[in-house]
């Protein structure tokens, strides 16, 4: 299943790239449906970073899906990988149950539009049932779509939530003489 999230944000690519690669535990005060975000690594190389946060959100999973959903899948990783020369992140997130049965990635082009910046995620989702216990084997492939999207619905407002609250955070965040963040 797509995810997509398109969001104008009203500060310059350097400022708005920087912030969302290495600023995300603080942005995330401006989420209303995250906890908190923690970086568990941190690797740099060349023109290239490599981050894996631990994001934890808010909630409550629709008593319909409790059965099959587990409390930990509002805990999820994140592994990204930043290239500053082209301004873009390719990401994949794990969850912390049935991880194996689940795929979800993408990438993040943060391009310049005049004074603002443009961000735009494109990812896909997908998930097999099968084993998966709780789920008979044969509603596996009607419940497939369905669970799809109860996460995809999970997943895509924090996507878009990210882009609104790091222009919150950006809004709030004073600019020294020399229009550096201070």
């Amino acid at each position: 299943m797509e995810i997509h999230a398109t969001s104008t944000i009203r500060h310059p690519r350097e400022r708005v790239f920087r912030a969302y690669r290495d600023e995300l535990p603080k942005i995330a005060a401006y989420m209303p449906n995250v906890r908190q975000v923690v970086i568990e690594r941190r690797e740099e190389g060349a023109g290239w970073l490599k981050l894996h946060n631990v994001w934890t959100g808010k909630g409550e999973i629709p008593k319909v899906f409790r059965s099959v959903v587990n409390p930990d899948i509002l805990v999820w990783d994140d592994f990204a990988t930043w290239h500053e020369a082209d301004s873009f992140c390719e990401w994949r997130i794990g969850l912390r149950v049935f991880n194996e049965k689940f795929k979800c990635s993408g990438t993040n082009h943060i391009r310049a539009e005049g004074a603002n910046t443009r961000v735009e995620l494109r990812g896909d989702l997908q998930i097999d049932l099968r084993d998966i216990p709780g789920v008979p084997r044969l509603l596996a492939g009607t419940l497939r779509p369905q669970i799809e999207a109860f996460i995809v619905r999970m997943i895509r407002p924090n996507l878009e939530e990210t882009n609104v609250a790091l222009g919150r955070y950006l809004d709030a965040k004073p600019l020294s003489s020399s229009g550096e963040p201070a």
